[in-house]
């Protein structure tokens, strides 16, 4: 059940991505004119076709594999064409239009998500999660620079810090960037302070630099609200709907031990696949027991306790009012763009230096972990699905810029070259070209599910 879940939700948001990526392409295309042939999301057999109006007839599909998609013009290079649709070939226009072609797509993506986090802002008001240290642990890096508790970071080698994304992306940028990040943090007493957080050994910054790793390697928790541990929606048919437990219902201990959070409340049943606990419940001023066994359930090789129950969906009621501002329809644009531009900014730097060891490559994500994400982030609410979507939009419109053959980028290359020339590239250089496209894209993708699976594995 939980593969259709996230393998629904996987089809869902990437379907939407590609369309928006490969529509990009189509409308530029069209405006400019270009004759399209077919318009598809998916690769494969098609599941689905329709034929649009005379005189272009394209075709409309939407195909069995849903993992891309592809815009197909009239092409030179794909064969004999028509001496009628020559003028509007592929090969026929100026390479600045095909060059605008090619960055529509990514272009698409970029814009998408910057539409996507204006609505969200505007909408929902910006969270803004203040970048202060709730723990910071005895021994390692954080506490050895001078780190402490109620600490507030402002500055990271210079450059203001205004939340905890911040504050992560400047620690990331230190630390695979020579390993040494000067901090300036201000105190619970109000006095600022600065510090150095130095990591000289390579190998121990290129560990921090992996996923979930950054926080637990330094030896810091961010500050984050107290979110009880209330139950949002419970399944009747589940074990906590069984036992009588009902929507609205707050878990205060189990087996005899004070929950001060939901955080808590999941990590103990999770950790006791079918087994009995005894939870202490609290509703409208009222505390009882119930005696619950958890039902077991595998997630990536790994057992897990389940109560069929649902957490808080809107924290954000938990937050001090002050963390929540409510812009205008400008300032709201404004921090999408400054947002989209930040994540940008920071996925190329940190692409960049996995190309030269500086960075763990096991943060690049296949499939199957993407699809996991999806079927959680679906799970816990439109908002988290809306954020991954911007994620995922914003990353896929950068990997397409990637100057690999195969890709958006590696045709601009190709047409800037092509200009630069003054003639058309011979057929023998694009064949090397997308030979080694296809290589790099299949040693990419493939590294990609090694992670994935390596990811199942650890857990098994």
């Amino acid at each position: 059940m939980e593969i259709a879940w996230n393998a629904f939700w996987f089809i869902v948001g990437m379907g939407l991505l590609v369309t928006v990526h490969e529509f990009g392409h189509f409308w530029v295309a069209r405006k400019l004119g270009f004759k399209v042939l077919r318009f598809s999301v998916g690769f494969g057999k098609p599941l689905f076709k329709k034929v649009g109006r005379a005189p272009d007839h394209t075709e409309y599909v939407i195909a069995a594999i849903p993992l891309g998609g592809y815009v197909r013009m009239v092409d030179e290079r794909e064969g004999t064409v028509a001496a009628a649709d020559l003028p509007r070939a592929f090969g026929s226009k100026p390479p600045w239009q095909r060059i605008l072609v090619m960055l529509a797509g990514p272009g698409a993506n970029f814009l998408f998500a910057i539409l996507l986090l204006w609505a969200m802002f505007w909408a929902q008001g910006v969270v803004t999660f203040k970048p202060s240290i709730a723990q910071v642990t005895a021994g390692l890096p954080a506490a050895t620079a001078g780190l402490r508790s109620g600490d507030e970071i402002r500055f990271i080698n210079g450059r203001p810090v205004r939340d905890q994304v911040d504050s992560t992306l400047g620690l990331l940028d230190a630390i695979s960037d020579g390993g040494e990040a000067r901090i300036e943090v201000r105190g619970k007493d109000g006095r600022d302070r600065e510090l150095t957080l130095n990591i000289s050994d390579p190998d121990a910054r290129r560990k921090l630099t992996e996923p979930n790793q950054l926080e637990k390697g330094l030896g810091i928790t961010y500050w984050m609200p107290v979110v009880p541990a209330e139950l949002a929606v419970v399944d009747p048919n589940g074990p906590a709907g069984k036992a009588g437990l009902l929507a609205g219902d707050i878990v205060v201990g189990v087996d005899g031990t004070r929950v001060r959070n939901f955080l808590e409340f999941k990590s103990y049943v999770n950790a006791r696949p079918d087994k009995d606990i005894v939870l202490t419940v609290s509703r409208k001023d009222t505390e009882f027991t119930r005696r619950v066994r958890t039902v077991g359930d595998v997630v990536d090789g790994k057992p897990l306790g389940r109560l069929m129950i649902e957490g808080p969906q809107d924290i954000e009621k938990y937050f001090p009012p002050e963390m929540i501002t409510h812009p205008g329809v400008f300032a709201a644009l404004g921090a999408a763009v400054g947002k989209s531009w930040q994540m940008t900014v920071a996925q190329a730097k940190f692409f960049g230096r996995m190309l030269t060891g500086a960075f763990s490559t096991k943060s690049i994500s296949g499939f199957i972990t993407i699809a996991d994400v999806a079927g959680e982030t679906a799970r816990s609410g439109a908002k988290s699905f809306l954020m991954l979507m911007v994620l995922l939009s914003l990353s896929l419109g950068f990997l397409n810029l990637l100057p690999v053959p195969i890709l958006d980028g590696g045709q601009i290359v190709f047409q800037l070259a092509e200009w630069i020339k003054g003639s058309p590239l011979s057929e023998k250089t694009y064949d090397f070209g997308l030979r080694a496209g296809l290589l790099l894209l299949a040693l990419l993708m493939g590294l990609a599910l090694f992670n994935d699976l390596s990811g199942i594995f650890a857990h098994t």
